[in-house]
Parts: C-alpha cells; sequence; structure tokens
C-alpha cells in the first residue's frame, strides 16, 4: 500500500511487521484520521523488525523475556524518526524508556485465551500424553495445572505459522488470545474459548497501546481524542500489580481487570512454572484506586508466593 511521504505525514507511526501487528497499526491508523478528518494515507506505517523478530532458536524467556518486541520502536520514538508506537500491551514492560510514556489505548478486544485443536476440539477431550504447544509460559503452567497428563512444549512464531505448525503436526493443540485472532479474521479457527475464570489473560491482552513521547505535546493532543478510558483505567490496574511482582516472560502470572460503572474488578494470579502450585487473590475498588489496587494485590501475592516462587 502506498504511504506518505515524510515531508507530508500527519503522524509517523512505527510497529513490527507480524500481519497481527500490522492489523492493529492500520486500525490506530484508521481511528486517528477519522477523529482527526483526514486521509489515512497522510499516516505513515513505518516497519521496525525488533529483536524479538530475529529470534527464532529459543524461547524469548531465556532471551531476556519482555521488551524484546519493543526495544528498538522505542529507540525509534527517542530518536524522533516516529511520533508513536503501536504495540500489543501485553509485550510491553512495566518501566518504560525516559521520557517515553503509554498515551492512549483503543477500546479492549475480547482477552480471553482460545484452544485450538485438530483431533480433538477441547482441552478436556485430549488423550493422556497428547501435546499442547505454546510459547507463553502462563499457558504453559495453566495447562500443567489443568492437565498434568498432557505434554507441553514450546511453539514459536506468529499466529499463522503456529497454526501452520499444528497443520504439519508439530502438536495436536495450541493456544492463543482470541483478542489476535479476531484483528485477523481467524476466530473461526478456535474450538474451544476459555473463561477468564478457567485461563486468566496476561496483563494487558487484547489491548493495544500507543506510545509517545512525554513531551510531544502536539502528537498527545492528537491522541487524547482516541483514548478509551476504561481499558486506560483496566490495564493501570494490572499494569501496577506486574509491576509489584517484577514480572516479565520469564514468569507465569495472570492478570485482568473489568469496569462496571466506577467500579474496578481485579483478579491476579502467580504459578509455578510446572503449574504444581499458585497463589489467587481478587480486588473491587473504585475506578480511581486502580493503580492502589493493583499493587496492593501484587503486594499479597509475592508476600504469599515467598522468595524463589517462580524456579523450577
Amino acid at each position: 500500500m502506498p504511504q506518505a511521504s515524510d515531508d507530508t505525514a500527519f503522524l509517523r507511526l512505527g510497529t513490527r511487521g507480524s500481519p497481527l501487528a500490522l492489523a492493529q497499526a492500520h486500525l490506530v491508523r484508521a481511528t486517528l484520521a477519522a477523529a482527526h478528518g483526514i486521509d489515512p494515507e497522510r499516516i505513515k506505517i513505518e516497519v521496525i523488525r525488533t529483536t524479538g523478530d530475529r529470534i527464532q532458536d529459543r524461547p524469548l524467556s531465556e532471551a531476556g523475556g519482555k521488551g524484546l518486541f519493543t526495544k528498538e520502536i522505542e529507540d525509534a520514538l527517542l530518536d524522533r524518526r516516529i511520533d508513536i508506537a503501536v504495540h500489543s500491551s501485553k509485550d510491553l514492560p512495566t518501566v518504560l524508556p525516559d521520557g517515553l510514556a503509554l498515551a492512549a489505548f483503543l477500546p479492549r478486544e475480547d482477552a480471553r485465551d482460545v484452544f485450538i485443536g485438530r483431533a480433538f476440539p477441547t482441552l478436556g477431550g485430549m488423550p493422556p500424553g497428547s501435546t499442547v504447544g505454546t510459547v507463553s509460559l502462563r499457558r504453559q503452567a495453566m495447562l500443567k495445572r489443568a492437565r498434568p497428563d498432557l505434554n507441553v512444549v514450546v511453539m514459536r512464531g506468529n499466529v499463522e505459522t503456529r497454526l501452520r505448525k499444528l497443520d504439519q503436526g508439530e502438536a495436536d493443540a495450541t493456544l492463543l488470545a482470541l483478542a489476535g485472532l479476531k484483528r485477523l479474521g481467524l476466530d473461526h479457527v478456535a474450538t474451544q474459548v476459555f473463561s477468564t475464570e478457567e485461563f486468566l489473560p496476561a496483563v494487558g491482552q487484547g489491548a493495544i497501546g500507543i506510545e509517545a513521547r512525554e513531551g510531544d505535546l502536539r502528537t498527545l493532543s492528537l491522541l487524547a481524542p482516541i483514548n478509551d478510558a476504561a481499558t486506560a483505567v483496566a490495564l493501570a490496574a494490572e499494569r501496577a500489580f506486574l509491576a509489584v511482582l517484577d514480572g516479565s516472560c520469564r514468569t507465569p502470572i495472570g492478570g485482568h481487570a473489568t469496569l462496571d460503572g466506577g467500579t474496578l474488578r481485579f483478579r491476579g494470579l502467580v504459578l509455578r512454572p510446572d503449574g504444581s502450585e499458585w497463589f489467587e487473590t481478587a480486588r473491587e475498588g473504585a475506578s480511581s484506586d486502580a493503580v492502589a489496587l493493583g499493587a496492593d494485590a501484587g503486594q499479597e501475592l509475592k508476600s504469599r508466593a515467598g522468595p524463589g516462587f517462580f524456579d523450577e
């Protein structure tokens, strides 16, 4: 698709190059263009390859965890090569580089996990010894908790790659985020949708976060009309929870907040990587206390789990 030149760009948007990342970038571009009455082509999309995209030979948890899908994009933002960065919020570290901030969120898509099985359409229907592939340590731990009789293996790659690996017989089933499948028009491949009670989502799952420079007043003012306040409040609670636990791709953690009017409800979970032990908690309070509620939940689980909990 032709892009606007730098001279005529209304905004320059940075994103990863996977089909899902591009779908999310185009959604942000269309939303911004509609909000400001401009041609979407005036928002230039810059594809930036990240460390996480380059590493294909080992789990990301072994290569540094969170931040592997964001660093190069954030570098471009700090260097003023782009004006905004579009991320899957669950990929974002809890501490952003100095000078950057999460300036807006689009309305959250369905945050649930789904099961995709070929011969066996449900997790409960899989025979003992069946193989489930997933790259997420959270999903691995939850699978081992629910079905310790299954063989859980690492399956890397973008959504389409994982579905292809499933077709090639590398595993009998996999788990993915429903939000990503919906944005790619692939939600029909899900054979079972888990409730958030069954599989608590990752912090930020389903939410598109838009990062900008803190002092860039023009860009911040352009983002303000598209920010979804409910998603921002929910993510504030979830990210505060994760920050207390020092969560990364190396730690199986789930956290999910919802808003009902002015009331925020939050659930948090930590698991041992092998799924043998876990601790859960919940909070409910005013949406204005989102950060405090999330942080308090994190402190509780950190205390209950104790040091070394995430070690195999």
